[in-house]
């Protein structure tokens, strides 16, 4: 039995390898399909940072500007500078004002000494005047003793009246000298309550002794304030990173707590994909990823998820114009699946490769692999 020209077994012969070419394609083509459904991908990623705004504590006009749009400052560098002159003499003027307030507390704690030595006085006073008391009234008693027995004498005609008169005379001054005494105590004890008075209001006046003085602490907190703010006349990077979009110019009006620059963190870079919600629920934090950069689409990056997001911003339903909802047109018969923020780290970054904010990639994550 003869076969057709066309079943010849040299044709087939001829046919096996690209046979085998087509074998081998569709079992790559379905390896890939599969790895398609089994491993998420998307092209919606982007090249994310940390963006730092430096923003200056005092105003002023910038005097200095050493730093060029896109160029790479370290840590400490200088950004700029603002005119410290006004902020030098506020230094000045604090340190005066310190010095004034050191020159009144002295002047207050001898008042109080002063004060404290009038109290000592006063009470020595009233101590004198007391022992005086006490003296005349023991004379008073003996004066009055005596009195009494001369009125008993002169009734019954022992003593003449010229006795009798000389002793009511000692009596009656006796008399007058312990009103004296008595008039003199509480005198003494009115200067003594004047002098702790006085005491009292040197000792408000100074305050709270040596450096916990009220008075002393808010001097030295308006020098220091006054130095802060000179020293914020220098700007400083606060962290390594790149000037971007630099809009400062030289003698331009710096505002206080207003963005001067930014300043992007070469340390801090990520990239975040954006996954459909429904391969979201297979993706785990430590699976592997592979990350293709817009800018290098040949040198494919090593990833590894961090996190995945907890939640998107809703527009349907959000407050519009004259606060009323904001709804979208959909179609009926279309479910738009949702995009969920999935943070990947870069894992290393190869010779010549650079991540700029912003920039567009593609990100595929090797679902299972954190296992």
């Amino acid at each position: 039995m003869k076969f057709p020209p066309a079943f010849s077994s040299s044709r087939w012969v001829r046919n096996v390898p690209t046979l085998v070419l087509v074998g081998v394609a569709g079992v790559l083509v379905g390896s890939k399909i599969i790895q398609y459904l089994r491993n998420p991908w998307t092209r919606d990623g982007q090249v994310r940072a940390n963006v730092v705004q430096i923003t200056p504590r005092v105003s002023g006009p910038s005097i200095r500007l050493p730093i060029r749009d896109n160029q790479e400052v370290k840590e400490g560098d200088l950004l700029f500078q603002i005119d410290p002159r006004t902020f030098r003499e506020k230094v000045n003027q604090a340190r005066a004002d310190l010095d004034n307030t050191r020159d009144e507390l002295e002047t207050l704690a001898r008042q109080v000494e002063v004060a404290r030595a009038g109290v000592k006085q006063a009470e020595s006073v009233v101590i004198q005047e007391k022992s005086a008391l006490r003296a005349v009234q023991a004379q008073l008693t003996d004066a009055d003793a005596n009195f009494r027995r001369a009125e008993e004498l002169i009734r019954s005609g022992s003593i003449s009246r010229k006795d009798y008169d000389d002793e009511t005379a000692t009596f009656r001054v006796a008399q007058a000298r312990r009103d004296e005494g008595r008039a003199g105590v509480l005198k003494a004890e009115r200067d003594l309550l004047q002098a702790q008075a006085s005491l009292e209001q040197a000792i408000s006046r100074l305050g709270a002794p040596g450096e916990q003085n009220a008075q002393l602490r808010a001097a030295r907190a308006a020098l220091r304030d006054a130095e802060l703010n000179l020293e914020f006349t220098r700007v400083n990077a606060p962290l390594s990173g790149y000037i971007t979009n630099l809009n400062l110019r030289l003698g331009s009006q710096t505002i206080a707590n207003q963005p001067a620059l930014a300043l992007v963190d070469r340390n801090s870079h990520w990239i975040e994909a954006y996954f459909r919600e429904t391969w979201v629920g297979s993706i785990q934090p430590g699976d592997q990823a592979v990350v293709t950069l817009m800018s290098y689409p040949n040198q494919p990056l090593k990833g590894e998820v961090e996190s995945i997001g907890w939640g998107i911003a809703k527009e349907n339903g959000s407050t519009g114009e004259f606060l009323l909802p904001n709804v979208s047109p959909t179609f009926e018969w279309i479910r738009l699946a949702q995009r969920i923020p999935v943070r990947i780290r870069v894992q290393e970054l190869p010779q010549g490769v650079v991540l700029r904010l912003g920039s567009t990639a593609s990100v595929l994550v090797e679902t299972g692999s954190s296992q």
